[in-house]
């Protein structure tokens, strides 16, 4: 079967990109990754490529390895995460470039992995959404089994205060099969009710 040139060089960034987030030693990193960009396509169904290509590579410095950023490093959660995007995105570009994308999809897709975290504009926006939802929806039961309920919580709370109102209620509709976590994400949403959006996120460095 003929490929076009750009239907191959997207086949080789989507498969090199999977490859390498499965290189990470937590278990739940590549089920993140393909299940931010199904939560991307759910609240924009037509999503280009470029922000399709962030949503399943954001993370994709979490399997690089020695180029891993590493919290210790960073004197604040927020700094950590805006180094982990900026990291994912360098690396990214070398992925995509090296599978011949085309520069203007690069340029685009790693501008929206390096303001994942916190977004911007509308669809650094949607991409930070559907990161942020598919915690809730994949990680945090990991995270609670690593960490412990207070960083849980707290990690938890960060998240929800970056969720837009429309991300807050998908996590609402989730149910958890572990106690712990479903009284975990119960008590950080009724506490975000509490408080105002732009209330200072807490320092869980």
């Amino acid at each position: 079967m003929q490929w076009r040139k750009e239907d191959i060089s997207l086949r080789c960034a989507f498969k090199k990109i999977k490859e390498m987030v499965a290189c990470s030693p937590l278990p739940e990193d590549l089920p993140h990754a393909e299940n931010t960009l199904k939560w991307l396509l759910y609240l924009k169904p037509d999503a280009g490529l470029p922000l399709q290509i962030a949503a399943l590579g954001h993370d994709i410095e979490r399997g690089a390895g020695k180029r891993r950023v590493r919290k210790e490093d960073s004197c604040s959660y927020d700094q950590f995460k805006r180094a982990h995007a900026e990291n994912s995105a360098k690396i990214l570009k070398e992925i995509l470039v090296e599978c011949g994308v085309e520069l203007q999809i690069v340029e685009e897709a790693c501008e929206l992995v390096a303001n994942h975290e916190f977004g911007g504009w509308e669809e650094a926006d949607l991409l930070r959404d559907a990161d942020k939802i598919s915690f809730f929806d994949v990680n945090i039961t990991y995270y609670y089994l690593r960490n412990g309920r207070e960083k849980t919580k707290e990690r938890c709370l960060w998240g929800l205060r970056l969720l837009s109102k429309e991300g807050r209620r998908i996590v609402e509709s989730f149910s958890f099969k572990n106690p712990c976590v479903e009284e975990i994400v119960k008590e950080c949403l009724e506490m975000c009710t509490l408080t105002q959006s732009d209330a200072p996120y807490p320092d869980i460095c």
